[in-house]
This record gives C-alpha cells, sequence and structure tokens, in this order.
C-alpha cells in the first residue's frame, strides 16, 4: 500500500510524526511511506529509512498544482496528522481513495474518516495523537518503537571533528537559549546566563551554545554576557541534519520547548527543557519521542515567587549535572 502521511508545519512538529510514520512503515515492509512536509523538513525527512518519498509543500503553490503532485504518487491512503482546508481539498482533487483526518475545522468535509481527538483536553501527548491516527488506518498497528529513532552511522566521526576544531576535551552540556513556534514560555538572556554559570563552575563540562543560522545577533548577544574560554558559540550553518548528528553525541542540552528541543529527543541526546504553566503547552502534551527516562521537564510558572523558586531549583540540578 502506498500511503501519504501529512504534516506540513515546523520542526518540532513534524519529528512529532515520525513514530507514526515509522510504524506505519514498520507494518508491512511492503507499505511504501510517502511524507508530505515542509521545506524546512525535507532533509530530515529524507533520512528517515522508513520514509520512502518525499512531497515538498511550500504552502505558497496552488491548491490544483499540489493536488496533481500527490496525484503522480499514486496514493492508495492518507494520513493527515495536521489538517487545513489547502491540503485537505488537494487530497480530495488527487481522489486518493481513503483518507484519514481528525475530525476537526471545516477541511473535515473533505476526508473519508474523520477521527474525533479533542486534542486540547491533553489526554496524550502530540505523538501519540499521532500514532491514533496511524492506527485508524490499521488498528492492529503496534506501538512500539525504538528509541532513540533516528541515529547516524558517521556522527561520532563528526563529532570528532568538531572535537578537534574547537578544542573540546570535556563532554558537551549544550544550551540553546533562542525559542519559536508554539513555545511561548522561557527564561531571560540574563538568566540563562546565571544557569550557564551553575554548569562551567562544576569545572567538568565545556559548555556549548548553540544557535540556528538565522540567530547571528542573539549569538552576539550572548556573547557579550559570556565572556569565558570554556564557552563555545556554534551557530549551526549545515543543515539540520548535521545539526542532529552533532548534538545526539552531547551530555545534556537545555532549552525550552521549541524544534532543537524535539531533535535532540528524537537522537538520543538527554535534555532538560522548559515548559509554560499550562496544559495546552505543557510537557504532557510536548514531551520528546525519546526516551522519557532521558527528559527533564519544567514548567515554568507566570507568578513571579513560583517562577523564582523554580529558577533556583534548575540551578541547583544544573550544579550537579552528571
Amino acid at each position: 500500500m502506498r500511503i501519504l502521511v501529512v504534516r506540513t508545519d515546523k520542526l518540532g512538529d513534524f519529528i512529532t510524526a515520525l513514530p507514526a510514520l515509522y510504524l506505519l512503515k514498520h507494518h508491512d515492509p511492503n507499505n511504501q511511506i510517502i511524507a508530505l512536509v515542509a521545506p524546512l523538513n525535507r532533509e530530515l525527512a529524507m533520512a528517515c529509512e522508513f520514509i520512502d518519498e518525499v512531497i515538498i509543500d511550500d504552502g505558497k503553490s496552488s491548491v490544483m498544482e499540489l493536488a496533481k503532485k500527490i496525484k503522480k504518487a499514486h496514493v492508495d491512503a492518507s494520513v493527515t496528522l495536521f489538517s487545513n482546508t489547502r491540503v485537505a481539498l488537494a487530497q480530495f482533487l488527487a481522489c486518493i481513495p481513503k483518507r484519514i483526518a481528525p475530525a476537526t475545522k471545516i477541511a473535515q468535509i473533505f476526508y473519508t474518516d474523520r477521527i474525533t481527538q479533542r486534542r486540547s483536553e491533553v489526554k496524550m501527548a502530540e505523538f501519540e495523537y499521532n500514532i491514533e491516527l496511524a492506527k485508524a488506518l490499521f488498528n492492529e498497528l503496534k506501538v512500539e518503537y525504538p528509541k532513540p529513532l533516528l541515529s547516524f552511522k558517521d556522527a561520532a566521526a563528526l563529532y570528532a571533528k568538531f572535537c578537534q576544531e574547537y578544542n573540546v576535551q570535556r563532554e558537551v552540556v549544550a544550551f540553546h537559549v533562542g525559542f519559536g513556534g508554539s513555545s511561548d514560555a522561557n527564561w531571560s538572556l540574563d538568566e540563562y546566563v546565571v544557569l550557564i554559570q551553575e554548569v562551567l563552575a562544576c569545572e567538568k563540562f565545556t559548555v556549548v551554545l548553540t544557535f540556528g543560522p538565522d540567530e547571528q545577533e542573539l549569538c552576539e548577544t550572548m556573547r557579550s554576557k559570556l565572556q569565558d574560554k570554556n564557552v563555545i558559540f556554534y551557530i549551526s550553518k549545515s543543515g539540520i541534519l548535521n545539526f542532529a548528528k552533532l548534538i545526539s553525541n552531547f551530555k545534556l542540552f537545555v532549552s525550552t520547548s521549541t524544534g532543537t528541543y524535539h531533535l535532540a529527543s528524537l537522537v538520543g541526546c538527554p535534555t532538560m527543557t522548559f515548559f509554560a504553566d499550562s496544559l495546552f503547552a505543557s510537557s504532557k502534551r510536548w514531551k520528546g519521542v525519546g526516551d522519557e527516562a532521558l527528559q527533564q521537564h519544567f514548567m515554568i510558572p507566570h507568578e513571579s515567587q513560583r517562577r523564582d523558586a523554580l529558577f533556583r531549583e534548575v540551578r541547583g540540578v544544573l550544579a550537579h549535572v552528571g
């Protein structure tokens, strides 16, 4: 069976789709899995051995153009993990026989099978909701998958090159202070400086600050706040796959709940992650797809006294890393 799986939003959202894609492929090795993704997720999708084909949707082409792309793939069934009217109508026009999607929004009228989920109730994590939709295609679908879900044969060699280039002689604790996507809670840059200094005081780790290719200004701001020879400022300019290979070797990845956190969990890096103090934005919904034993979750309260108390707790945890 040729199965189209649709998830055309941001990096973290796409990563929550990967367990479902893996399970659909391994349910029957003869299944051909076609992923419809946003351009920013193309490289990661193509690196997954359980994805056979990738269709790119830039969100700008017409519905008819998208429908033509999908029709050329000769799809037998589709599972849309996050729907909008555009992708729904394109699948309808492509005449896919079986089209599964959540029963939300007006877009649901274009699907043959509509699954009621009520994700706002957060009865499970985002990736578990995605698996539930996949089970609508194969009810007997097994829900176990390897953790880490994605690994690379050349990751160790890439890390060795990184260590040589930056003279890294200790294990790495990484901080990613920027955020975007659905994340709406984070520490201030000055608070991150304090947290970083706790790790530096241990004198056991090299601290690496990671930044996306468009975060040069943020990098320079943090560089001005931190002038320590044991801090490395790393701007990822070689693509998401190269970055994934690198962080898979780190001791710990500290960040808010954003795409890079999900990437770290995907490749097996231990994480310390900060979430908003609300059910919809919580770790209950947005926990990583990796081993839960490697994930530390903290909900940042709005109320100042509780926030200060949590900050002290996080400082204590970082002071005793490893």
